[in-house]
C-alpha cells in the first residue's frame, strides 16, 4: 500500500539465512534481535541492523544452560543497553519517514528477564556484582532511578525501573509524533505479548500485576494470556472509552490491512476489528480462539463467546463462564456438558502436527534445542 515498514526490537520468526528473516517478510528496515533467547541479554555484544551485525561495546559470556543449546548469555562488560538503542532507532525511523506513510512494529523486550543471568552469571575479574546487583541480575537495567531507595526486594526495583524506562521512551515517541505534526494522523497500538512473569527473581504478586486474573506468564489461564490493548487514534477512536471485545493478535494484521485500504490475505484466522475501534457493534462471539503451551505445563485452551475451556495434560477439561468468573475459580463443566462437547470437538481439530512442536496433550515437552539446530545455518 506504499507504506515504509520497519521492525525494531525482538523478531522471533526466522534467523538471517531462513525464509523467516524480517527483510524477507516485507520489512524495509530492521534493528534488534533475530533470536529470542539472545534477546534475554540486554547487553549483547552485537545486534542486527538490516542484514548486518552491528558490534557493541558490551562483552558477552555464553552460558551453558537449559535454554536452546546454551545460546543464552550474560555480559561481563555492560555499556550499551539494547532497549535504549531500540528507542533511539525508533525515533530515527519516524524522523526519516515523516513525509511518507509508515508502519513501525516496535517490539521492546522490557521487562523480560535474563534467565541465564539468574542461572549462573560468570562476571569478569573487574566487574564482580554487588550483593544488590546479584539479587536483581535477572532484571537488567542501567539504573534504578526513582526506585533506588524503595523498601522493596531488589528484583522489584529492577522491574519497576525497566517499565518506567519504557514508559518514558513511549512518551518520547509520542512527543516526536507531536513535534512532526503527525500525531493526529497516526494510530498507535500498545500491548503486551503475555501476562506478568515471575522470572529473574521477580514476584508477579508483589505489585498485584495480574489483578483478578488467575496465574501468570506460561499458563493458559487468563493471567498468562489476557493483556490490555490501548489504542490512540484522534478523531476516530473516542478517548477514554473502554471495550470488552475479545480479540487476539491474529486480528491485528487484517485490521492493519483494513486501515491501509488493502485486502488482507485469504486463509487466515484473524478478522479486522476496525468496526470495534470506531465504536460500532461487532459480534465476534461465534468464533473460537485457541492456545496451547508445552514448555512448563502441557495444555490447551479455547475461548468461545463467554466460555473459556482449559485442559492440561493428565487432567480433565475445565470450563469457566468468563462473564461471571473472570478469575477462573469455578469449574462449571459438570453443569454445561453441551458446551464442553462443543468446545472439545473444536479442540480436536484446532491444530496441525509439527515436528518442532509436539501435540501438547501427548505430554512431551517442546524440544527447543532441536528447533534451534534446525534453523541455524
Amino acid at each position: 500500500a506504499g507504506y515504509r515498514t520497519g521492525i525494531i526490537g525482538k523478531w522471533g520468526l526466522g534467523l538471517s539465512d531462513t525464509p523467516g528473516a524480517p527483510w524477507k517478510q516485507g520489512f524495509d528496515f530492521f534493528f534488534g534481535y533475530l533470536n529470542q533467547i539472545r534477546a534475554h541479554n540486554y547487553y549483547p555484544n552485537w545486534l542486527w541492523k538490516n542484514q548486518e551485525k552491528v558490534p557493541l561495546q558490551n562483552e558477552e559470556i555464553i552460558t551453558q544452560t537449559t535454554y536452546a543449546a546454551g545460546i543464552g548469555s550474560v555480559s561481563s562488560k555492560r555499556i550499551e543497553y539494547s532497549h535504549d538503542l531500540m528507542a533511539r532507532e525508533a525515533l530515527g525511523f519516524i524522523e526519516r519517514n515523516r513525509n511518507d506513510p509508515f508502519f513501525l512494529y516496535l517490539a521492546f523486550t522490557v521487562p523480560h528477564a535474563n534467565n541465564e543471568a539468574v542461572a549462573g552469571r560468570i562476571p569478569g575479574p573487574d566487574v564482580a556484582p554487588t550483593e544488590q546487583e546479584r539479587a536483581r541480575q535477572g532484571l537488567e537495567v542501567p539504573d534504578l532511578g526513582i526506585y533506588q531507595n524503595k523498601d522493596w526486594p531488589e528484583p522489584q526495583k529492577g522491574l519497576a525501573a525497566m517499565i518506567t524506562r519504557m514508559d518514558g521512551d513511549v512518551g518520547r515517541i509520542m512527543a516526536k509524533l507531536i513535534d512532526l505534526k503527525l500525531d493526529e494522523e497516526t494510530i498507535v497500538f500498545f500491548t503486551s505479548d503475555n501476562g506478568p512473569h515471575s522470572e529473574g527473581g521477580n514476584d508477579h504478586q508483589f505489585f498485584d500485576s495480574n489483578g483478578a486474573l488467575r496465574e501468570k506468564k506460561g499458563y493458559l489461564f487468563d493471567g498468562g494470556i489476557r493483556v490490555p490493548m490501548i489504542v490512540r487514534w484522534p478523531g476516530k477512536v473516542k478517548a477514554g472509552t473502554l471495550s470488552d471485545q475479545v480479540w487476539s493478535f491474529m486480528d491485528f494484521m487484517p485490521t492493519a490491512a483494513d486501515l491501509a485500504g488493502v485486502e488482507a490475505p485469504g486463509n487466515i484466522d484473524g478478522v479486522s476489528v476496525l468496526p470495534t475501534l470506531q465504536g460500532n457493534a461487532q459480534d465476534l462471539s461465534k468464533r473460537f480462539l485457541y492456545w496451547e503451551f508445552n514448555a512448563k505445563l502441557n495444555g490447551i485452551a479455547a475461548r468461545h463467546g463467554k466460555w473459556k475451556a482449559v485442559q492440561y495434560y493428565g487432567r480433565s477439561l475445565e470450563l469457566f463462564d468468563m462473564e461471571r468468573d473472570m478469575g477462573e475459580q469455578n469449574d462449571v463443566s459438570a453443569l454445561y456438558p453441551e458446551v464442553v462437547s462443543r468446545i472439545s470437538a473444536y479442540l480436536s481439530t484446532a491444530r496441525k502436527s509439527s515436528v518442532f512442536w509436539p501435540e501438547p496433550m501427548s505430554g512431551k515437552p517442546a524440544d527447543f534445542s532441536s528447533v534451534e539446530q534446525a534453523l541455524t545455518p
